[in-house]
């Protein structure tokens, strides 16, 4: 089975692509999905794999952010309610263009062509702070603050134990910093582990748990030390790069990226 029961009637598929998780929740009459992948034709092969598990249809469609390899699958499920942060519709709403020269820079010249094809959809339902969504059992919706992006939720699924964290939480490579908010970040993720308990589904990855959150955590906490002490000009970006948890190139994009803000 391509679906990992994680919980009553809550599973992840873990895709080679990008090392990308999406999220499954079984409801009374129909299916929540968690983040819809990159492009149409992933988001057909993640409908196709879901005729062939369930005959419940695709009813509420969750982002748990806004970067295109979560998103751009969404106008393959037009018929759900598509949810996500207020911020998420926004991005997504404005900034299309921009968002497909990004997703290009990380794929190779052959996957242009379905990066043009795409029709960005941005979610139709969006919340600024909470949202439950009732589909014969809860499912919390919760917005945190700043991380790594300024969009990010939590998908709790609380008779379940099993919530999704989106690229808040990495689990398969070092977070990345390219859009996030390197200072505020370590606070947000404190504030949304306040909120999750059990099994955590990451963006990318491997399921983890709490004490793998709190271990991120105090690496977000000490990248954070090293911002805020070249923001305060203690040292320069070449000085600091080898001074954080992350390997230079990673800790260069945080810098970088806080000094943009």
């Amino acid at each position: 089975m391509v679906f990992d029961e994680l919980g009553d009637g809550v599973f992840r598929r873990r895709y080679a692509s990008l090392d990308l998780n999406v999220g499954l929740v079984l409801g009374e009459d129909g299916v929540l999905v968690v983040d819809t992948r990159a492009t149409h034709a992933q988001a057909d092969v993640l409908i196709e794999e879901l005729g062939s598990f369930t005959s419940l249809p695709v009813r509420w469609v969750v982002n748990t952010h806004w970067h295109w390899d979560h998103a751009f699958g969404n106008s393959r499920f037009k018929r759900a309610e598509i949810w996500g942060h207020e911020l998420c519709g926004e991005a997504l709403r404005v900034r299309g263009d921009e968002m497909k020269q990004g997703a290009k820079a990380w794929l190779p010249e052959t996957h242009y062509g379905a990066i043009d094809d795409v029709e960005i959809v941005p979610p139709s339902h969006t919340f600024s702070s909470r949202a439950s969504l009732a589909i014969g059992r809860a499912v919390e919706l919760s917005y945190h603050g700043l991380a790594h992006t300024d969009a990010d939720i939590v998908v709790a699924v609380p008779d379940s134990g099993v919530a999704f964290m989106g690229d808040m939480i990495e689990e398969s490579a070092p977070p990345n910093f390219g859009d996030s908010y390197p200072t505020t970040w370590p606070f947000t993720l404190r504030l949304a582990m306040d909120a999750v308990e059990g099994v955590i589904v990451p963006g990318h990855g491997d399921v983890v748990d709490r004490s793998f959150v709190q271990g991120q955590h105090e690496e977000l906490v000490a990248v954070a030390e090293v911002v805020t002490r070249v923001l305060d000009g203690e040292f320069g970006v070449d000085e600091a790069v080898s001074d954080g948890p992350y390997p230079a190139e990673v800790m260069r994009s945080a810098i970088e990226r806080a000094l943009t803000l």
